[in-house]
């Protein structure tokens, strides 16, 4: 098991927690988080440990309002944009879950030389961005609940459809947060579509 690590960091006047597992050096994953989790979500499951496990450098943030960082005034793609580039990330891979895939969304056709890959699980947002999709031009991995009511699994339809090359698992029976349900499955899927990016 690695350390996991409680940090915080401040970028243009926005101070943002996270928790930080594995050596700096290892090839990075930065994971955001849905709407009703956080940071502390990707230890409790496990996550944070398997990737330091696994050689990679892992790193949970809390977005502005959420968990441990306070709400600021900078929008979410800012955020994200100032935490790689302080934090010193070398092209991140981008996971994230409901809320935190559409902010993936809409952060990597705007950013493309700052992420180096993404997973998306259970994304709301699709449709909006819908049209800029086919910019995407990322290692991708999409991961579904087969009966998420949230984001419907169409979505997933979607996404594998115009972004060039993208992966797609979908759980059977899984509800929306689909990696809380089945971790283990989860986890192997992730750490899986990594061992082909390193």
């Amino acid at each position: 098991m690695g350390n996991i690590v409680d940090r915080t960091i401040t970028v243009q006047g926005c101070t943002v927690h996270y928790l930080e597992a594995g050596a700096p050096g290892g090839r990075d994953v930065l994971l955001l988080h849905g709407m009703k989790f956080s940071a502390a979500t990707w230890q409790e499951l496990g996550t944070l440990d398997r990737l330091a496990d696994a050689g990679w450098h892992a790193i949970a943030l809390d977005m502005p309002g959420f968990g441990g960082s306070p709400p600021c005034d900078l929008g979410t793609g800012e955020v994200l944009a100032a935490v790689i580039t302080g934090l010193g990330l070398q092209r991140p891979v981008l996971v994230g879950p409901s809320m935190g895939g559409r902010i993936v969304l809409e952060f990597v056709p705007d950013h493309p030389g700052l992420a180096g890959g993404m997973v998306l699980v259970g994304a709301v947002g699709v449709e909006e961005n819908r049209d800029r999709l086919a910019e995407i031009r990322l290692p991708t991995l999409i991961v579904w609940g087969g009966e998420d009511a949230v984001s419907p699994v169409a979505n997933s339809d979607i996404l594998a459809s115009e972004i060039a090359g993208a992966r797609k698992m979908v759980i059977d029976g899984a509800p929306h947060p689909c990696y809380l349900e089945s971790p283990d499955t989860w986890h192997a899927a992730l750490l899986d579509f990594l061992a082909t990016l390193s």
